[in-house]
């Protein structure tokens, strides 16, 4: 980041702002980290205190010094007016989306988007009267076309959940701004060191905090960045619905925030060694990784990203096929969902649920996690999950 902070001086490296933001030990009494702060009554000093709550802190679901912490970190991290907290990254995805549509309003959605948002949105979203429309990432260029008047939101993700597509971010945030729809993105695989989608033109930066901030497999949270012009409503729809994060999992993701770059370099670099060695593997269609220079997309991704992180699929040389045995003889690729963590994953895609941008026609694919492992010994275990599933199709023949 070479930007420039408000004194006229270079703005701190990602790794200088990742160990010192929203960290203010003088309040502290010289301690390094912040206190976990459990509240739910906080105490006026008076009754003219409480009647027009003036104080800093009111209530514990408002906030603590402990969410304030990561709140500030986090909004110095994207450039934002302000960040908001919550339990989940799913749960990322629907306050915003409640907080900016209403009954009679179009939702315009890219298609390769996260398969639980897209329930979300045909399910809640539709039942309280809110129209979604889906658009192909290919297209993002010309999405002023399928604007409305009752366009209210425009909800992107790039890359594209589980098959990487690119789209011109800069771009669909303009047609939406000047149709004044508000842009929200998934911004959770670049995570801010690598894409701040406000210095871009949209208005809200949404992540599952799960993955690379909390790094460990074991917290779930999620944080909703906002420009000035969406910041209030944001916010005020949080506290209208009564959810915040818990301090104790506030604080776990603040200690993962602090290593989250060189985790990130570390999880970057094997995945891109893996993914170029498993470009040239016969059993291997095709790798969906935006960094390869052969990735159809990957042109979008140079211009717009700092960098990558651990996550790509591959699309296996099968057509019709069943992906299992290669999963099932992996030894230290674990399956099961979620990624970001220290440990590498592998599972299978469904994208069943796609309109416009259609799975793979050459076999299944199966997303990769690459996690803390050493390269050689990720190499030897995907070595043995390919020939177990060309050793099955050789015994059917």
């Amino acid at each position: 980041m070479s930007e420039i902070d408000p004194t006229g001086k270079p703005a701190p490296g990602p790794n200088t702002r990742l160990a010192h933001g929203g960290n203010r030990p003088s309040d502290y009494h010289g301690f390094v980290n912040p206190p976990v702060v459990r509240a739910s009554t906080i105490l006026f000093p008076d009754s003219a205190a409480l009647k027009g709550r003036s104080q800093r802190y009111t209530y514990g679901l408002s906030g603590t010094p402990t969410t304030e912490a990561l709140e500030a970190a986090l909004s110095e991290l994207e450039g934002a007016a302000g960040t908001i907290l919550v339990p989940s990254g799913l749960a990322a995805v629907t306050v915003p989306l409640l907080a900016f549509l209403s009954a009679g309003d179009h939702l315009l959605m890219v298609d390769c988007i996260y398969g639980p948002t897209r329930r979300f949105a045909n399910t809640v979203l539709k039942r309280l009267g809110v129209e979604v429309e889906y658009f192909d990432p290919k297209r993002a260029e010309g999405i002023a076309d399928l604007i409305r008047a009752e366009t209210k939101v425009v909800f992107l993700e790039a890359p594209g959940s589980n098959t990487f597509e690119m789209l011109d971010i800069g771009a669909a945030a303009r047609a939406a701004r000047a149709a004044n729809a508000v842009t929200m993105i998934d911004n959770t695989w670049a995570t801010p060191l690598h894409f701040r989608p406000l210095d871009h033109g949209v208005d809200i930066s949404i992540h599952a905090l799960t993955k690379y901030p909390s790094g460990h497999s074991d917290v779930l949270m999620g944080s909703v960045s906002a420009n000035e012009a969406t910041y209030r409503r944001l916010r005020d729809t949080q506290l209208t619905l009564g959810i915040n994060a818990a301090p104790d999992d506030v604080y776990l993701v603040l200690r993962g925030l602090r290593s989250m770059g060189v985790r990130l370099d570390r999880h970057a670099e094997t995945a891109m060694r893996l993914a170029e060695w498993l470009e040239g593997h016969e059993a291997v269609a095709r790798v969906l990784h935006p960094a390869l220079p052969s990735f159809d997309g990957h042109d979008l991704w140079k211009r717009q990203f700092a960098g990558a992180s651990g996550l790509f699929s591959i699309v296996l040389r099968q057509p019709h096929g069943d992906p299992a045995p290669f999963v099932d003889a992996l030894e230290l690729f674990g399956i099961g969902w979620s990624w970001g963590g220290f440990e590498s994953l592998a599972v299978p895609v469904d994208l069943s649920d796609r309109t416009l941008a259609l799975a793979p026609d050459e076999g299944p694919v199966v997303r990769l996690q690459i996690g803390l492992e050493d390269f050689t010994d990720l190499r030897t275990d995907l070595e043995r999950g390919l020939a177990a599933l060309a050793a099955r199709q050789n015994k059917n023949g």
